[in-house]
């Protein structure tokens, strides 16, 4: 089995940088051009589950790719960032110089180990599929979804940069799960 992550296109907010969680941005015109591109990328791939956070940038990219039959799951939601959301990570830091979301969360929001425990649910009902599986959603939440794959803490994320309108691949190596595939552009 492969599974096959899909970071939405790009936002208003993802290309100022703020922190977007629960705001319901529409994609922007590249980010819509980037959605089509995912699209003819996975063309002629066939999946037997795919899923999409319910918020508007990762459905709207599921559709443009192809996917708009993609089941939405709450679990799939991004970190909700709380009282920084739409705040970028200096303005965070003028606030709180050693703030690190991967070991703090955010105030009013969700923590590590929050996030953790939806990335676990998704991989215990990817366990349940045979066949390849494909998941629309956001920076944050895939990057913690790869690191709990690999058997890493939700920390292991913030080593995993990952750019909007862009495919990962994760996959065994023999029965080992790894990082097949990471932040490859299509565009």
């Amino acid at each position: 089995m492969n599974v096959v992550l899909v970071r939405h296109g790009e936002t208003e907010w993802s290309a100022s940088g703020q922190h977007t969680s629960r705001t319901d941005l529409p994609l922007t015109e590249p980010g819509r051009e980037a959605a089509r591109a995912l699209g003819r990328a996975l063309a002629g791939r066939s999946f037997a589950l795919a899923l999409a956070s319910p918020l508007r940038r990762a459905r709207e990219t599921a559709a443009l790719a192809g996917f708009a039959q993609a089941e939405s799951t709450d679990d799939l939601r991004e970190w909700d960032y709380g009282e920084y959301e739409g705040l970028t990570t200096p303005q965070i830091r003028r606030r709180r110089p050693d703030w690190s979301l991967w070991r703090d969360g955010c105030p009013g929001g969700e923590s590590p180990a929050a996030v953790g425990a939806r990335a676990e649910r998704v991989l215990a009902r990817l366990e349940q599929v045979e066949g390849d599986c494909i998941l629309f959603a956001h920076g944050h939440i895939l990057r913690v979804l790869a690191a709990a794959w690999v058997a890493q803490p939700v920390a292991f994320g913030a080593r995993l940069a990952l750019s909007t309108g862009t495919l990962s691949t994760l996959g065994f190596e023999r029965e080992t799960r790894v990082l097949r595939e990471w932040n490859r552009p299509v565009g």
